[in-house]
């Protein structure tokens, strides 16, 4: 029996590859020119890590992480989101120790054990930035400005930005009496998880995607008319600092990250593009995140972008991503002395930065010439014993069929 990929992954096959690579390309240029630096952490950490980063009454630390127990008894967790990594190597590497804030992007495989849908895998990759030690709103506007922007390049249509505040420590032991007060009648109506998270977590209830629990909050009172004095501050600076940058949202106070660790801005861009409405881009801030993971008292704020939705997305609004490579010349020969004669030539314009090809399997000239159609080479050279002699090539460009004889010396730069 032939083997299959495993349920909720992908191959990015070759002809896909491009598409990946400009979007990588494109991501490390802008987080680049707002001044984040890449962090790469590994795949797999500690699971204590999530338990006690992610918050155990999420989804994901309840019914989606993938963990095991290594050869020397130590519980070991799958990575589902690149930011408690990122906090974890901030801490452990002390760059809290030098002058702040720490601006830091990545792009990461992740792995949730969910069901499989359009742009949500089980092994997803996801683009990510995070900025470390400002309590300042101006972090998290730029964290948003850069969001907005990198989706403009992509040529992204119909989205928004939604913007909240999910309240602080102070603020939200309010709420969630209230919002507890009002669920409480229908308690026996919530679905088990959300029974679960009634004592722990009710905000999280308002995020379940159960039709009986959409329905049991329908109505609930919304955190943001609950904010303390600083959270409403805060969410008003938040708000003229994306009136300066002309950046246009929407304030819905119906958002709640799927994430235990964010307090103050949570914000998301949502689009209608890809089917059913949804979340693009999501992120916001988490005050406590660094200290509940072993580090010092210090705020963050960041987003993830998932990889596979920005593609789909992309296609949707049919952005162009030009076509796949193909090689800028491609040799051909006729003879023994001649194929070695152009094994030379391939590998001295592969050193001077030339996409040139050559046919390894050996065919005869028609079928050489197949191939080099096939591979979508600009221009093509057939090398045969008059050519080794007069150290000249005839070069053919396959989209006009024009001919043009040049000294070998000159190839690379007429290339």
């Amino acid at each position: 029996m032939a083997m299959k990929a495993p349920k909720g992954t992908k191959d990015m096959l070759p002809q896909d590859a491009y598409r990946w690579q400009y979007i990588e390309e494109e991501w490390a240029k802008i987080c680049s020119e707002y001044g984040f630096r890449e962090i790469r952490t590994p795949v797999f950490e500690s699971t204590d890590l999530f338990n006690r980063g992610v918050g155990d009454t999420t989804d994901i630390v309840q019914k989606e992480m993938y963990t095991f127990e290594d050869m020397g008894g130590r519980s070991i967790t799958l990575k589902p989101e690149g930011t408690s990594p990122a906090v974890r190597a901030f801490i452990e590497s002390n760059l809290y120790a030098e002058t702040q804030p720490t601006k830091i992007f990545y792009d990461t495989p992740c792995y949730r054990y969910e069901k499989p849908q359009a742009g949500r895998l089980r092994e997803f990759h996801q683009f990510g930035i995070e900025n470390f030690g400002t309590p300042s709103m101006m972090a998290d506007a730029e964290i948003i400005a850069l969001g907005h922007d990198f989706l403009k390049r992509m040529g992204i249509e119909d989205i928004e930005l939604h913007i909240s505040s999910v309240g602080c420590r102070k603020c939200r032991p309010v709420y969630r009496k209230v919002l507890q007060d009002y669920l409480r009648p229908k308690y026996d109506c919530l679905c088990e998880t959300c029974k679960s998270r009634f004592d722990k977590n009710p905000m999280r209830i308002l995020d379940c995607k159960s039709p009986e629990d959409k329905e049991a909050v329908k109505d609930a009172p919304m955190m943001i008319d609950y904010l303390c004095e600083d959270c409403r501050s805060d969410f008003e600076d938040l708000k003229s600092y994306l009136d300066a940058m002309g950046i246009e949202y929407v304030v819905d106070p119906s958002i709640v990250r799927g994430l235990d660790y964010y307090t103050k801005t949570a914000f998301e861009f949502i689009t209608t593009k890809i089917g059913a409405q949804g979340t693009v881009c999501g992120g916001g801030r988490y005050d406590h995140l660094i200290e509940e993971v072993g580090g010092p008292d210090m705020p963050g704020v960041g987003f993830g972008l998932g990889k596979e939705r920005l593609l789909l997305l992309m296609e949707a609004c049919g952005h162009d991503f030009g076509a796949a490579p193909s090689p800028q010349i491609f040799l051909a020969w006729i003879g023994d002395e001649a194929k070695l004669y152009a094994l030379n030539l391939l590998h001295e314009l592969r050193g001077k930065g030339i996409r040139a090809d050559m046919d390894t399997k050996e065919r005869n000239l028609k079928g050489q010439m197949k191939y080099a159609n096939k591979l979508g080479a600009e221009y093509t050279a057939v090398i045969g014993g008059d050519e080794v002699a007069s150290g000249e090539i005839t070069l053919k460009n396959m989209s006009t069929s024009e001919q043009t004889k040049i000294r070998r010396e000159d190839l690379a730069d007429a290339l």
